[in-house]
């Protein structure tokens, strides 16, 4: 594989903060990367740097000649103009005819039907969207994307895999969505102090990566280990030696202090610390938390949602899942009481207490310091009944105390999102609502979040696209936007299967029943005309697929790619085509369902 771009050496730091330092690596032509590290190992510095938005501090960047490098942002802003606007301004050179049928294609790529919407009013998912577009409008030899997965529904993430994978970018990504990196990266790099060169990189999936990085932090401690064993030996022997005299016995000396520094060096690496994260439970002992009882919904004159039937209990753990506008967030705050319902009864028990993180996250004031945003009042803080020091609190959550003076602004998301957790955790909670917690958190603060859920005593309304995070916490799944009403699953997988029609796993557990359906209640059999319909179902099934693959085999000739006209009516066909597929199997789907 040719190299499209050498990192040698590169280190960055701010202030006494070393982000990563001589760390080197190759981004070769076909890499699908996924880039991990700690909060605050300096990710999204990295791809400012090779985007020459900031400068390294040592260390070298080589790039083919003429390379192009397109750059998908964090937290992306649009004007006010037009979308397919938005993407022909940004280009300098070009013919405009040229120009707006590329914007077009792409625009018709990333599933936009109307090129006239305004740019600064679109949702967050679709905003990923349009600013891929405008990254790929450069027609970029490497794409980076930094944290694409944030702010898109499952349907929206779902869609990305897809495209990666279809389009066949060179990338490099920056995400925490680790179903999303397994489907789409060939390659994982993590830059982390706990390894030798301050980065790991192996080509493979990120189930391949995570388990030779258990096997090398493993060798690591068993090294650290033979060393302490070994160097005790020198340390006697040097106790016990007259002071040297001959070449052999310096040398011996020599050596033992090249082990000591070794060992301090592993010591150092295999120092492993966790973000200690536990909820604090009132452990009431009431049954019943929260009682909603044929709740519905209606804003702006649109139908979200009806018949919402959910008991909360100590030990629940409800995920609400659905496409963006199915009104997921709406339902969480009723539940919540922080917004009333249109029908329905909502029913609390006595003296409950209620603990809500908001997806948009209060805001930390970015130049009040580290220490007053986890302390806000005096240098403590009380946690359970017990006061606890800022430099302690901090601890926690791996803050050192040289930090706390540190300004918010210059903490990374991953980091601010600590403190908003740190925040969470003073409250005293019968029911936790959580919308979108996971944002900007690590991979190893994600593990420990799952756990502390896990283990809290109260209920748990969870909303997040974090497809693992909802696999390994929630026990029941409340999915809207399905049909007239909302429908329980068993758990999260069988409503992935059953909504958006994972070919490969057909659903066959047994549905959650909703509260009022009695055992006598059965299924409304087929009618002949659906049984008609179901028959032939899978041919219609295949026949879709078939001409799928044949659009995709089309667009993937020369000769056709450098046809615009041609290409922007494939595209267009393309996305009719995978809208007909989703439909083919939710149908079939439903027609299953109803037979015995």
């Amino acid at each position: 594989m040719s190299s499209l771009i050498g990192i040698q050496a590169l280190s960055k730091s701010y202030g006494t903060q070393i982000l990563f330092k001589g760390i080197s690596f190759n981004i070769n032509q076909g890499d699908r990367i996924g880039l991990l590290g700690p909060n605050g190992a300096g990710k999204t510095t990295l791809l400012k740097i090779l985007m020459e938005i900031e400068s390294s501090d040592e260390g070298v960047i080589t790039k083919r000649r003429n390379l192009r490098v397109g750059y998908a942002s964090q937290s992306p802003n649009f004007p006010e103009l037009p979308i397919e606007d938005v993407l022909v301004q940004d280009i300098k050179n070009g013919n405009e005819h040229d120009l707006r049928t590329r914007a077009r294609i792409l625009l018709g790529k990333v599933q936009f039907t109307d090129h006239s919407q305004i740019a600064s009013t679109l949702s967050g998912g679709w905003k990923k969207r349009l600013d891929i577009a405008r990254a790929l409008m450069h027609e970029p030899d490497v794409l980076i994307l930094d944290e694409p997965t944030n702010h898109l529904d499952l349907e929206g993430i779902l869609w990305l895999e897809s495209f990666i994978q279809r389009e066949r970018f060179t990338c490099i990504t920056v995400s925490h969505d680790r179903y999303f990196l397994e489907n789409v990266a060939n390659k994982i790099v993590e830059i982390n102090r706990c390894f030798p060169e301050g980065l790991l990189s192996l080509t493979g999936s990120l189930s391949d990566f995570m388990e030779h990085k258990e096997e090398l932090l493993q060798a690591q401690v068993q090294k650290q280990k033979g060393l302490q064993s070994a160097l005790r030996q020198e340390v006697e022997w040097l106790k016990r030696s007259p002071k040297a005299r001959t070449t052999k016995s310096q040398s011996r000396i020599k050596n033992a202090y090249k082990m000591m520094d070794e060992l301090s060096d592993i010591k150092q690496r295999n120092k492993v610390s966790k973000v200690k994260v536990d909820f604090t439970a009132s452990d009431r002992e009431t049954r019943k938390l929260i009682i909603g009882n044929n709740l519905s919904k209606t804003l702006g004159g649109k139908e979200l949602f009806k018949g919402v039937n959910v008991t909360l209990s100590p030990g629940t753990r409800l995920g609400i899942v659905g496409k963006n506008g199915t009104g997921k967030t709406t339902l969480l705050r009723i539940l919540a009481n922080m917004l009333k319902q249109d029908i329905g009864t909502m029913k609390y028990a006595e003296d409950l207490s209620l603990v809500y993180f908001d997806q948009h996250r209060e805001e930390i004031d970015p130049n009040v310091t580290l220490r007053r945003a986890l302390s806000p009042i005096g240098d403590t803080v009380n946690y359970r009944g017990n006061e606890i020091h800022v430099n302690g609190w901090a601890s926690k959550f791996l803050f050192s105390p040289e930090r706390l003076e540190l300004p918010v602004r210059c903490l990374s998301g991953g980091e601010r999102a600590r403190i908003l957790i740190a925040r969470l955790m003073l409250k005293p909670a019968d029911v936790l609502f959580l919308d979108e917690p996971t944002n900007d958190l690590d991979i190893e603060t994600l593990e420990v979040i799952e756990q502390s859920l896990n283990e809290f005593g109260g209920a748990v309304v969870l909303i997040t696209h974090d497809r693992c995070l909802m696999d390994r916490v929630c026990n029941t799944i409340i999915g809207l936007g399905i049909g007239a009403e909302p429908e329980f699953f068993a758990d999260y997988s069988q409503w992935e299967s059953a909504t958006l029609n994972v070919k490969e796993e057909k659903v066959s557990k047994e549905k959650i029943v909703k509260p009022k359906t009695t055992p006598s209640e059965k299924p409304k059999r087929l009618s002949y005309k659906e049984q008609r319909e179901l028959d032939g179902m899978e041919e219609a099934i295949m026949n879709t697929e078939s001409k799928l693959e044949n659009l995709k085999a089309q667009l993937n000739d020369p000769k056709i790619a450098s046809d615009s006209d041609r290409s922007l009516k494939l595209y267009q066909e393309l996305a009719d085509t995978e809208h007909e597929l989703e439909k083919l199997f939710a149908r079939w789907e439903e027609l299953s369902s109803r037979v015995k």
